[in-house]
């Protein structure tokens, strides 16, 4: 059955997504290897958005798609940092989706192989303004819905058909709730991890990640598969 959880984004034409595959840069790092303009949300301001996930992520500034992970979320294994400059002015709201990899509504991997397993999340990330001065990241305050849940019922984990047996909960993404006016006080607070108990692999160590951001998810690494989050960046 198709959910909105995994049909395809639309193609938003008012966004000009400027995002680069980190090659080492640090929050400090000059945006040498941007050549276009920043996304503009009428803003007078550039900052810079630095983001890992495992495994994919969107980001939107007030509503505004500026971002979206470059690997596919169908990419196992896809944990890659990205950066990406746009244009705002304070206060602004950040609305960030973040996806582990799963095979279907199970919320499985590796469906199949002996390493069929209940995958693992983690996200992180931080902004800076153009004098590289960190003004968000990513921590406790940050609130988040949880719209796609799987498995409900974690010993389908070893199951033959753990389509027919892994019991979810999916839920459409609330209207608007990338907006600055949403009204997300009933959302839960995030909930922090450290690296120990996320693991981030590869592109997750080619950031100088300030002390302020922190790696978060939901209330559940394994069970929690896909998060909406929103925070409102005042200056």
């Amino acid at each position: 059955m198709e959910t909105a959880l995994f049909r395809p984004l639309a193609a938003a034409a008012v966004v000009l997504a400027i995002v680069t595959a980190l090659t080492g840069c640090s929050t400090s790092t000059p945006l040498a290897s941007e050549t276009s303009a920043a996304t503009d949300v009428s803003g007078s301001e550039v900052f810079t958005a630095e983001v890992w996930a495992d495994n994919w992520f969107s980001l939107s500034v007030n509503g505004v798609l500026v971002a979206e992970d470059d690997v596919s979320i169908t990419t196992e294994r896809s944990f890659n940092s990205q950066r990406v400059t746009f244009s705002a002015s304070y206060p602004f709201t950040l609305g960030l989706v973040s996806k582990d990899f799963v095979e279907n509504e199970s919320g499985l991997e590796y469906i199949g192989e002996p390493n069929q397993q209940m995958g693992d999340g983690g996200v992180i990330l931080q902004v800076t303004d153009s004098r590289g001065v960190v003004v968000a990241g990513t921590n406790s305050e940050w609130r988040g819905l949880s719209i796609f849940r799987a498995p409900l019922n974690p010993e389908c984990e070893s199951s033959t058909d753990p389509l027919a047996e892994c019991q979810s909960e999916v839920l459409d993404e609330p209207a608007g709730w990338a907006q600055p006016d949403f009204d997300d006080s009933t959302w839960t607070l995030a909930t922090e991890y450290t690296a120990e108990e996320v693991r981030p692999k590869e592109g997750y160590t080619q950031v100088m990640w300030d002390s302020s951001a922190r790696l978060i998810w939901a209330d559940d690494l394994n069970v929690d598969n896909t998060i909406l989050w929103r925070y409102t960046v005042t200056g």
